[in-house]
């Protein structure tokens, strides 16, 4: 099992790209994990929001394989613990098998096709981040869920 954080856009915030990066390096010694970036579209002013959305969609879903477990990082998704995020990890490492996606949108969203597409959705809060922050607070989440699994002493509860 491998997990990927797909996004559309590269991350171009430099302090935003540091932290990324950083946490990007410590997954790897848990997981295969990679960061796949689809290229924001270019020329947009004449597009509206649904034709952007409808765009974005067809890139990510011609990204994706039919086996992936698709997780959508969406403001309308379950919100869990810290500890419970790690045991949806844990619980999902222990059945081995498809390979979990888990998805960043554009600044506006998803289309319909990839919310159908989605196995589930998770909110990182209720909060609104914006799409490249949303990236780091995730990628942390993951390393902090890796070391509740692993008992390691970087998690206080």
């Amino acid at each position: 099992m491998k997990i990927t954080l797909l996004t559309v856009g590269k991350t171009d915030v430099r302090w935003v790209k540091e932290g990324l990066d950083l946490y990007v390096s410590r997954l790897s010694h848990y997981i295969p994990f990679t960061l796949t970036e689809i290229p924001e579209l270019k020329n947009v002013s004449s597009l509206s929001k649904e034709q952007i959305k409808d765009k974005e969609g067809e890139s990510i879903l011609k990204t994706l394989k039919p086996t992936d477990e698709v997780i959508l990082l969406d403001e309308r998704g379950k919100e869990l613990r810290s500890m419970e995020f790690a045991g949806m990890i844990g619980d999902r490492l222990n059945r081995g098998g498809r390979d979990m996606v888990f998805i960043v949108g554009g600044a506006y969203g998803f289309n319909d096709a990839v919310y159908r597409r989605a196995d589930s959705m998770l909110s990182l809060s209720k909060m609104t981040f914006s799409h490249q922050m949303v990236r780091t607070i995730f990628a942390e989440q993951l390393y902090r869920a890796f070391t509740i699994i692993k008992g390691e002493p970087y998690h206080h509860e």
